[in-house]
């Protein structure tokens, strides 16, 4: 499954569908981004279908071209989704449990186009490494995206493939245990890494003070000192580093890309967890050969990795 775009087809388009937002690129035939669009997400399959149709025929008018003439559609979303089926189930942020055929149902309202789904981390993942590993030695074919977003989870690029898994639970490590007998966690398991390193958890252990979110507070108040905001940045970087240190010693991946909302703290963020990881690798030779600290990067600020990945899924450059 080589995601590397050979960059000879025509415009694209892919939808970065999330629980409350969708982001939508257009991709022209060399695999530039050259339009851009953002609309609120409506719940439900009738809502989720309707979006998509009205961000692919917005994006195409953007581009000049028609709907039909798209090279292909790609929807990222999150969910279990079976890419040959064109299905997707148990979306729960976007209102739909059941089994349905998605890409089916847009592809019957946008024309003759091919539409294709993709797990939301999967398309993030691809598009990632557009971005940050374009140049490496190895072509960007090792890379985790680890998205800190409500939850905690990441896309495996892996020797230039998808790394799925047999069931699609590839890149599930924020159910990983980190503290035994630890906070419950909605899966029933208890002390799950995504109990400590995701938004959720900021959210949850430092109530909003200004309105603004948990994570961009929490890293303010530490920067001024305040002692409690100081503890939890850094138990929160800790977490954070561990799911890392998981990426890289099973996967061994040149790159882990930080995204998701968290991932707005920018600077702070990456400075918090890479000072854990440096200082875990002055205890080990072992860290320090990994070079851990060198492998973690932040995803591209104002860039949408996932729509990216996604209008490349749409386009086949990634194919089974």
């Amino acid at each position: 499954m080589d995601t590397r775009g050979n960059g000879t087809g025509g415009w694209s388009v892919g939808l970065d569908i999330g629980g409350s937002k969708v982001l939508g690129v257009a991709l022209d035939p060399s695999g530039a981004v050259r339009h851009e669009v953002r609309a609120s997400t409506v719940r439900g399959l009738d809502g989720v279908v309707s979006g998509a149709v009205a961000a692919v025929e917005r994006l195409a008018d953007l581009a000049g071209v028609a709907v039909g003439d798209l090279s292909g559609v790609g929807l990222g979303l999150p969910g279990v989704v079976d890419v040959a089926a064109g299905t997707v189930e148990h979306a729960v942020n976007l209102g739909i449990e059941a089994r349905v055929g998605l890409a089916a149902l847009v592809a019957e309202r946008v024309g003759a186009v091919p539409v294709r789904l993709e797990n939301d981390l999967n398309a993030a993942v691809v598009g990632a490494a557009q971005f940050v590993a374009p140049h490496d030695a190895d072509g960007g074919r090792d890379l985790a995206f680890l998205a800190l977003g409500t939850g905690l989870a990441a896309g495996l690029l892996l020797d230039g493939r998808l790394r799925r898994g047999s069931q699609g639970a590839a890149g599930e490590i924020g159910h990983l245990t980190f503290v035994p007998d630890g906070l419950p966690c909605k899966c029933g398991q208890a002390g799950c890494l995504e109990q400590y390193a995701s938004g959720s958890a900021l959210d949850a252990a430092w109530p909003s003070r200004t309105g603004a979110p948990a994570p961009a507070e929490v890293f303010a108040a530490a920067a001024a000192g305040d002692p409690r905001a100081v503890d939890l940045r850094d138990q929160f970087a800790t977490a954070v580093a561990a799911a890392v240190r998981v990426l890289v010693l099973t996967c061994d991946v040149r790159h882990v890309v930080v995204g998701g909302g968290v991932s707005a703290v920018g600077e702070p963020l990456l400075d918090a967890v890479r000072g854990v990881l440096d200082r875990a690798a002055r205890t080990s030779a072992f860290l320090e050969s990994m070079r851990l600290a060198e492998r973690v990067t932040l995803a591209p600020s104002g860039v949408p990795v996932g729509a990216v990945g996604a209008a490349l899924v749409g386009r086949g450059d990634v194919t089974a």
